[in-house]
């Protein structure tokens, strides 16, 4: 019986992540920084090295920091696509892996802002 539960609490917590990744369209600029199509403020990691074509958000650090999903039609311009450690796929801005702040709760929020000196709004 736990096992059933441990499952269905992984696959809760994988449909939760999931669900803050996908984006639906390509992202857009608001007050300078880049949020989602929905508002979302969009964030950059430091320890991700531009044009390395990974993320190095993964496991725990993902639940966090949700990846933001590719958009069906990559946008033009500094947008690229990285792989992740899973195999999925991640928008990525000026060759930097893209994240939304799970704290972030309404459009606009920018509460993951200098968090711990690594993660930052990112600024077109």
């Amino acid at each position: 019986m736990k096992t059933r539960q441990i499952c269905l609490a992984l696959l809760t917590s994988a449909t939760f992540i999931a669900g803050f990744a996908q984006a639906q369209s390509a992202p857009k600029v608001a007050d300078g920084i880049l949020v989602s199509d929905t508002g979302m403020t969009l964030y950059s990691f430091d320890k991700d090295v531009a044009g390395s074509g990974k993320s190095t958000c993964n496991g725990p650090c993902a639940t966090n920091w949700p990846p933001v999903a590719v958009p069906a039609k990559l946008p033009a311009g500094k947008y690229s696509v990285v792989t992740r450690d899973d195999g999925s796929t991640q928008l990525a801005y000026d060759g930097k892996p893209l994240y939304l702040y799970a704290a972030d709760k309404k459009a606009g929020e920018r509460t993951g802002d200098n968090f711990k000196n690594v993660w930052h709004l990112v600024k077109e």
